[in-house]
């Protein structure tokens, strides 16, 4: 089998992973870091930490490209022919793609193909589109004037991916900046930069960018990161991460009184109410619960079933956890692969003694995985909670660990679902609509999904309430990150105003 064999290539023979600055990439120096497969942990590829110089060379090579270079002043069309041939070549190259995201982050083949390849090249096609139909603004109010509102792009950008999706939400952010004109200093996870890196040599074959529009730097947070973060010549900095890590990034660019857009942690709930489509919502929680091994920001892992549903639901909910599949994530049928690391699998360990601790029931799960000799497997994870205020139900665990709760009135669901510091996103199923309604206004999140699971539509906004972020990233949201909005003002008049200092003037 191909991935398998792409695999055992890696293996044998780790790939060199370095920056790309200024249409090449740079040589192989700089701190070593292995990249591990989670589910052998061999490394697979050796990573040569980008350090502050070769970060600046970066930054520079991206400030030259902006304030002289032809990317910022190309036409739409040109931007869209560029984007479009991006996404046409993420598909084309779309098995290879999936393989690399799936050996590099345990996630399950299927779901790579399914999500994160297909999504990356979706985000540079979405954009495209939407930069041909986003327009500025004309005021004609003001008697005599003429306001002309228009969106100019930013500048460089840092964008910085995470490692639980690296391939579509760094695509994301490329697409979105390069859509408005921006030129770009991309730094992937040193945990997972293998398709984010093949993707900037795919790039760069074929030659869709000038030089300098598009540049790499890889590495830690502590080195690469603060680099980046912290450059004079960066405009603005994308996040995608954890809480603390964006409080860091934004303490840094308040210096330089820069902007930020930070897409930041989750601990969503998902409500389910008796009137639910049982089947329906059973389906959607697992899925919300453990759907790309349960390490997503806006995972529904927070359940609150009603009470007169809650026993044959949670031992539903169980049951199933119970029997997912737990396996390498090439293997056909696979839904739940490694966690990404040894350090992530222990603090899945310390919740679940923490959960039982608190007072919470182990309903299935909360041990390391018997049934493998290597890679960082761990059982999927069910918790019955006895209140809303332990740490399992708090904090945000990013694994295939769900907490469930039980209620009985909307107005004491709503108040548990909002006692929480994040507010990425909300769940509800409910048949009656008129209360979906009042239960989707009531919680405080960015999203709210009501009767589905987890989906994407790039016209809206996404980004979280509190602690969750700061702007949103799709349509609108990712315009006003990525552009200035100015204002100009036409007199199409003669007008009269006060005229001062006259008696300077001589006859």
């Amino acid at each position: 089998m191909q991935v398998t064999t792409t695999r055992e290539a890696l293996s044998e023979n780790p790939v060199r992973v370095t920056g790309f600055v200024a249409g090449r990439f740079v040589e192989a120096k700089g701190e070593v870091i292995s990249v591990l497969d989670p589910s052998t942990e061999r490394p697979i590829a050796i990573l040569h930490e980008s350090d502050a110089d070769e970060v600046d060379r970066a930054v520079t090579a991206a400030r030259r490209a902006f304030d002289h270079g032809p990317w910022p002043r190309a036409s739409i069309a040109d931007r869209q022919k560029a984007l479009m041939a991006i996404h046409d070549l993420i598909l084309a190259h779309a098995d290879e793609l999936a393989a690399l995201e799936s050996i590099n982050t345990g996630i399950p083949l299927g779901q790579t193909k399914l999500m994160h390849v297909t999504r990356a090249a979706q985000n540079f096609r979405f954009f495209s589109e939407y930069v041909n139909q986003a327009g500025g603004d004309v005021f004609t109010q003001e008697p005599g004037l003429l306001s002309l509102v228009t969106y100019e792009p930013i500048g460089v950008c840092g964008l910085i991916g995470p490692w639980n999706m690296p391939l579509g939400l760094t695509a994301m952010k490329i697409a979105g900046a390069l859509a408005f004109g921006n030129c770009c200093v991309v730094k992937p996870s040193e945990l997972t930069p293998l398709t984010v890196t093949r993707l900037f040599a795919l790039i760069a074959q074929a030659g869709i960018l000038p030089e300098g529009v598009l540049n790499l730097v890889n590495g830690r947070g502590h080195v690469t990161g603060v680099s980046l973060v912290s450059h004079p010549d960066i405009d603005m900095v994308s996040f995608t991460g954890g809480t603390e890590t964006g409080t860091a990034i934004l303490t840094s660019l308040a210096k330089g009184i820069k902007g930020g857009a930070m897409e930041l942690g989750g601990k969503s709930a998902s409500i389910v109410y008796a009137d639910a489509d049982l089947d329906l919502a059973l389906d959607g929680a697992l899925l919300g619960s453990f759907m790309n091994n349960g390490q997503m920001c806006l995972a529904g892992s927070r359940i609150f079933v009603q009470r007169k549903i809650a026993d044959p639901f949670i031992e539903r909910f169980a049951a199933r956890t119970k029997a997912l599949s737990v396996g390498d994530p090439l293997a056909p049928g696979i839904e739940i692969g490694p966690m990404i690391n040894h350090s992530q699998r222990e603090r899945m360990s310390r919740y679940a003694e923490t959960g039982v601790k608190d007072g919470a029931t182990l309903l299935t799960g909360g041990h390391r995985h018997a049934g493998f000799n290597a890679g960082y497997y761990f059982e999927p994870t069910a918790m019955l909670a006895p209140d809303n205020s332990i740490a399992i139900c708090q904090e945000e665990i990013f694994g295939p660990f769900a907490t469930l709760q039980v209620f009985d009135e909307e107005d004491e669901v709503v108040a548990k679902a909002n006692d929480s510091k994040f507010g990425l996103v909300g769940y509800v199923w409910s048949e009656d609509l008129k209360r979906a309604m009042r239960t989707a206004s009531a919680l405080r999140t960015g999203t709210v999904m009501v009767n589905t699971p987890i989906v994407r539509d790039l016209r809206t906004g996404f980004g979280g309430y509190k602690q969750s972020g700061l702007g949103r990233e799709g349509a609108q949201g990712s315009r006003a990150m990525f552009t200035e909005m100015k204002s100009t003002i036409i007199a199409q008049e003669r007008r009269t105003f006060p005229r001062m200092g006259l008696s300077g003037e001589t006859a």
